[in-house]
Order: C-alpha cells, then structure tokens, then sequence
C-alpha cells in the first residue's frame, strides 16, 4: 500500500509528517529524521517512498540497519563499499539499492550530515 504523507510546520526548519496510519515524524528541512531514536522499518519504508523508491527489500533494511549501528557507533558517514562488504552484498550495493548514498541515509533515520558529506561521496577514493 503506498504511503500517504501530510507536512505541517512544527518549528523552525521542522516539519511534522502524518502518514496515513497515524504515525507522525518530525523531519527537518531537508526530510531527514530529527530524532534518531524514531527510526523503524515502517517509517524507513515511508522515507523511502518519500524519495522514490518504491520498495525496499530485505537487502535494503539489512544496508540501513548496518549504517544506522555503524553511525550510533562511530558518529560518521561509513565508507559505502565498507557497508556492502560488512551486509555480504557486491561492493555497488548502495548504489544499486538507494542511488545514492545520502538518500540512504537519510532512509536509514540518520541526521543531516551536512555538506562535509556530499563532499566526501563525490570523491571517488572513498568508495563512491
């Protein structure tokens, strides 16, 4: 079933989403998760469809859940290939799944990571 999303102001650089089940999320102003500990698989399938993919598979979630430790562990972006070899998927697996590493990201209910970091995924020796 798709999801449904209705955007209200909560504050500055906030918004409140309201998904058709009921559930609500505060993202900010770039759709990402304000607080990382709202963070499921549901609302990771609604931030999904909210950057146009359609489903997100079971490789999919295992990505997410291994960027969501990877960060509460770290507090940084991982590498992308570190990401694939670490969830037993081919080295372009973030690509071939979310297109880009951000929206990943950001599907995975992390926190705006800034301009540091689509710095970093357009250089190549990273592992984009």
């Amino acid at each position: 079933m798709p999801y449904r999303c209705y955007m209200s102001v909560e504050g500055k650089g906030t918004m409140l989403l309201t998904v058709n089940e009921g559930l609500q999320i505060t993202v900010d102003e770039d759709g990402f998760l304000v607080r990382l500990e709202d963070w499921t698989e549901q609302i990771a399938r609604v931030l999904a469809a909210r950057e146009g993919i359609a489903e997100l598979t079971e490789a999919g979630l295992d990505i997410l859940k291994f960027m969501r430790e990877y960060y509460q562990k770290h507090h940084f972006f991982p590498i992308v290939r570190f990401v694939c070899k670490n969830v037993h998927q081919p080295n372009n697996c973030v690509t071939e799944k979310f297109i880009d590493p951000v929206k990943a990201w950001k599907i995975a209910g992390l926190p705006n990571p800034g301009e540091e970091v689509i710095m970093f995924k357009a250089w190549e020796p990273l592992g984009y």
